[in-house]
């Protein structure tokens, strides 16, 4: 799809794309310099090691990337590049931000409402099994799932979700909607977060975004931008991974993974692995579409792979291509689904900006996968991978539907 086509906002196309799992942006090797789409020049860094440095080592941020003396980075303006966002902060303020709603999401917490999930999993698949064969997985399973969790745990129930996605596709927009298309939807989307941050002030309950507001109040520093970013970030975040990581696994579990979903349906052990493997090898967005990896700048010298890259530095850490880093994964899906990872995966960052709610989404897959897998063993894809109408021009990659039978 053209640039020209992809700025109206359509976000779909059907024509032939790589398999996901074997999209790369490039072969790992030492880093080296190439640019932004913007121009701005760009340190790309691409193997497992080096990788793993820039996302933990703290003379890299993502503060400096906003700073006045800081380069443009993209050429439309998206939620990852709100400087109020826990995102772009760093150090003491950026861990007394996280510290206001990391308790919800340790795997103790996640591990409680395993059984409402579950229930969740059960019901979407009743429902899927009533309306009857053929499907549309996305708008039955892959989307209502992640959406009717997060809305659950923020006490969103009345959230409409055509406005959910509209805003989300907008936040996460690279070339799928023009610039002022996309500030008007986070505009309207930061003015639902402050409704919902008043509405709860006034009536506090036992609910994700009633407990973040508390320990902000205690916390007495956080201030109202950095609460509305927090919890429309909260509402992107909870539902955006877990809907596009699932709908890319069952195209991939349908069609070249047919052979294991009878193993992913024995037990939830083997879920968990294959959970784990999907999460690695499968992109979560493309490459053709974004930018080279997770941003951040130096702020001094820094060493990376035996390169010097200097202080102000722009580098992109390349998690795709780190994820399936040939010196440290050997094998593929095909014959390395249900073992154990050789080294940590990389697709929720790590170090002081690892997911929040990486546990949250794990437990969404693993479930999701497993019980789908155990109530419809025949299940199957109408068409083949090559006529899928997919999310395009944003940061994320996903079937907008998924014909399946049983």
């Amino acid at each position: 799809m053209s640039t020209e086509n992809s700025a109206t906002g359509t976000g779909t196309g059907t024509a032939p794309l790589p398999p996901m799992h074997c999209l790369r942006h490039l072969e790992p090797g030492p880093p080296r310099l190439a640019a932004l789409p913007t121009g701005t020049p760009v340190w790309l860094v691409s193997r497992h090691a080096d990788v793993r440095q820039v996302l933990t080592d703290p003379r890299l941020g993502r503060a400096p990337l906003y700073a006045p003396d800081a380069p443009p980075l993209s050429t439309a303006p998206n939620m990852l590049d709100d400087p109020q966002s826990m995102l772009n902060i760093d150090g003491a303020e950026h861990q007394r931000l996280r510290r206001t709603v990391q308790r919800a999401f340790t795997p103790r917490a996640i591990a409680r409402w395993k059984p409402w999930v579950a229930s969740v999993v059960e019901s979407l698949i009743d429902e899927l099994i009533d309306h009857g064969s053929p499907a549309d997985i996305v708008s039955t399973y892959t989307r209502p799932l992640p959406v009717v969790v997060i809305s659950r745990l923020m006490a969103l129930d009345n959230l409409d979700t055509k406005r959910l996605a509209h805003w989300s596709d907008h936040a996460l927009s690279t070339t799928a909607y023009s610039a002022d298309a996309i500030r008007t939807a986070m505009a309207d989307f930061a003015a639902f977060g402050a409704e919902v941050i008043a509405e709860r002030r006034a009536n506090p309950g036992d609910d994700l975004v009633s407990s973040l507001l508390a320990a902000a109040a205690e916390d007495g520093s956080i201030t109202e931008p950095q609460l509305v970013a927090l919890v429309i970030g909260l509402v992107v975040a909870g539902h955006e991974t877990t809907m596009t990581s699932l709908g890319n696994a069952l195209v991939y579990l349908l069609e070249d993974g047919r052979d294991a979903w009878q193993r992913l349906a024995s037990d939830e052990d083997s879920a968990a692995a294959a959970t784990e493997q999907l999460l690695r090898a499968v992109p979560l967005g493309d490459a053709r579409e974004r930018t080279p990896g997770l941003l951040r700048r130096t702020m001094e010298d820094v060493e990376i792979g035996g390169v010097v890259i200097p202080a102000g530095s722009v580098v992109a850490a390349d998690i795709n291509t780190a994820n399936q880093d040939p010196a440290v994964f050997t094998g593929d899906l095909r014959t390395e689904l249900f073992s154990p990872l050789a080294a940590p995966l990389l697709t929720f960052g790590a170090g002081p900006h690892h997911c929040l709610g990486a546990w949250l989404a794990r437990m969404e897959l693993e479930l999701g996968l497993h019980r789908l897998a155990r109530r419809l063993p025949s299940l199957r894809m109408v068409a083949t991978a090559e006529s899928i109408d997919w999310r395009l021009g944003l940061l994320t990659r996903s079937p907008n539907s998924l014909q399946v039978t049983w």
